[in-house]
């Protein structure tokens, strides 16, 4: 039995779609021939994780020729958002809140990082206040 389809990026998806977020327009063979530089891609491969993309909604394509050029449709940022929001229901109860709690149980959070935190904090806070008024 096929596992079902994940509305999120699996590894390979991402990779594919950092190139086109770097390159913009590719073709397969120009996505195959990136992604070979860190693992052997096949061009198949590639071709077929490319019409997933499209598939899925992050990705389109057009007909060069006989090539077939992929352009991203989401951008980097709003796949960000996705994925942790996804991770954040998934893991977290839906709580930014639990995830923060989490991360800084689990990492070596430095005195600068933490600080450097706050001030966005109160950056953020300062300028809700301000548009509130």
């Amino acid at each position: 039995m096929a596992r079902p389809k994940s509305a999120n990026l699996t590894e390979t998806e991402q990779r594919i779609m950092e190139v086109l977020w770097r390159n913009g327009d590719s073709s397969v063979r120009a996505i195959a021939d990136e992604l070979s530089k860190t693992k052997p891609t096949a061009y198949t491969s590639a071709q077929t994780m490319c019409k997933i993309l499209a598939d899925k909604g992050y990705a389109t394509f057009r007909k060069e020729g006989r090539a077939f050029m992929y352009s991203a449709i989401i951008s980097q940022n709003n796949a960000r958002q996705s994925a942790l929001k996804s991770l954040v229901n998934r893991f977290f109860g839906g709580s930014s809140e639990v995830l923060t709690q989490y991360l800084m149980e689990q990492s070596d959070v430095d005195v600068n990082e933490l600080q450097s935190l706050q001030d966005k904090i109160d950056a953020k806070e300062k300028n809700s206040k301000s548009q509130s008024e």
